[in-house]
C-alpha cells in the first residue's frame, strides 16, 4: 500500500504530488488566454493600491472567479500555534467563506504534506476527514494546493471543488503560482513598509525625548541644589519636611532625565552606523 493509499484510508485525505502525475498533466479543461491573466493581475495590484490589507482575500476572490473553484483559500502556521490549533484560514472564498479564521489541527493535514514537499499537490477530502475534526463541510472531490512563504509567513493556497472530479488543470496551477508569488511580493513590500515607518517614527521620538530632557534638565538640576540644601539643613519648619518629602521624587526626575538624554539620537545613530561601515584604522 503507497503512503498516499494509507492517508487515504487513515484520516479521508489523499494527497498527491502533481510532479510526474501523468492523469493531471493529460488535464486540459480551460482555454487560457494572457488576458485572464492580466485580470487577476489587475484586481490583486489594485487591492495592493488601494486597500493593501485586503490583498490576501482579493488573490482568493478572483481564485474562485477566474479558475471556476467552488471554494478557495489561505492557511497559514500560527506563530504561536501549537499542535492543536497549528493553522488558519486567514482567507476564504466560495462555498468555505464562512470558515474564516478556522484554526485546524498540525495532523492530519493536507497542508503540512504539501508544505512538507515544496511543491503544488492535488488533493481531495472525503467525509471521514471532516468526522475527525467534527466539522461539517461540503467533500473536496478536486483541490489543489499551492505552497505559501513569503518571509515572515508560511502556509499554503488551496482552489477547491465539490462536487466536480476534475476541475483544474495544470492551467489552474501556473496561473494561481503567478498570482501568489505577485501577492508575497506585495505583502513583504507592505511589511517593510510598515517596519521603515515605525523605524522613523522611533527615531522621530527618541529625538523629541532628547529634546525635551534637555528642556528641563537644567531647572530641574537647580531645584534639586535647592532641595538638597533644604534637606541638609539650610531651613527648618515645614520647609524642610517639604524638601524631605521631595528629595526622592526629585531623584527619579533626575535619573528620567539622564535617560532621555542618553537616547542615541537619528544623527548619532547614523554617525554609529557610518564607524561600522568604515571604521577608523589607527596606526600601532
Amino acid at each position: 500500500m503507497s503512503a498516499v493509499d494509507s492517508i487515504t484510508l487513515d484520516t479521508g485525505l489523499e494527497v498527491i504530488d502533481l510532479v510526474g502525475d501523468a492523469s493531471f498533466a493529460e488535464r486540459h479543461l480551460h482555454e487560457r488566454d494572457i488576458v485572464i491573466q492580466m485580470e487577476g493581475m489587475r484586481r490583486v495590484a489594485r487591492a495592493f493600491v488601494d486597500s493593501p490589507d485586503t490583498i490576501l482575500q482579493e488573490l482568493v476572490n478572483a481564485a474562485v472567479e477566474l479558475c471556476g473553484a467552488d471554494s478557495s483559500g489561505i492557511s497559514i502556521e500560527r506563530e504561536d500555534g501549537n499542535d492543536a490549533d497549528f493553522y488558519q484560514w486567514v482567507a476564504t472564498a466560495g462555498a468555505y467563506s464562512e470558515f474564516l479564521n478556522a484554526v485546524l489541527p498540525r495532523s492530519p493535514s493536507a497542508c503540512g504534506v504539501c508544505l512538507e514537499r515544496g511543491r503544488p499537490q492535488l488533493f481531495r477530502v472525503t467525509q471521514r476527514f471532516f468526522d475527525l475534526l467534527g466539522v461539517v463541510a461540503p467533500t473536496v472531490t478536486d483541490g489543489i494546493l499551492l505552497p505559501w512563504d513569503e518571509g515572515e509567513s508560511r502556509g499554503t493556497i488551496w482552489i477547491m471543488a465539490h462536487r466536480r472530479t476534475e476541475a483544474f488543470d495544470g492551467g489552474d496551477v501556473r496561473m494561481m503560482q503567478m498570482l501568489a508569488d505577485f501577492v508575497a511580493m506585495g505583502v513583504r513590500q507592505q511589511r517593510e513598509h510598515k517596519q521603515l515607518m515605525e523605524q522613523a517614527m522611533l527615531r522621530a521620538a527618541a529625538g523629541m525625548a532628547n529634546e525635551l530632557a534637555h528642556r528641563i534638565n537644567n531647572p530641574l538640576q537647580s531645584i534639586t541644589n535647592l532641595v538638597y540644601l533644604a534637606a541638609a539643613g539650610g531651613v527648618s519648619g515645614d520647609a524642610r519636611a517639604l524638601a524631605e518629602e521631595l528629595s526622592d521624587p526629585i531623584q527619579r526626575l533626575s535619573v528620567l532625565a539622564a535617560r532621555l538624554l542618553s537616547l542615541p539620537t537619528a544623527a548619532n545613530r547614523q554617525q554609529q552606523t557610518d564607524e561600522e561601515d568604515f571604521p577608523v584604522v589607527t596606526a600601532e
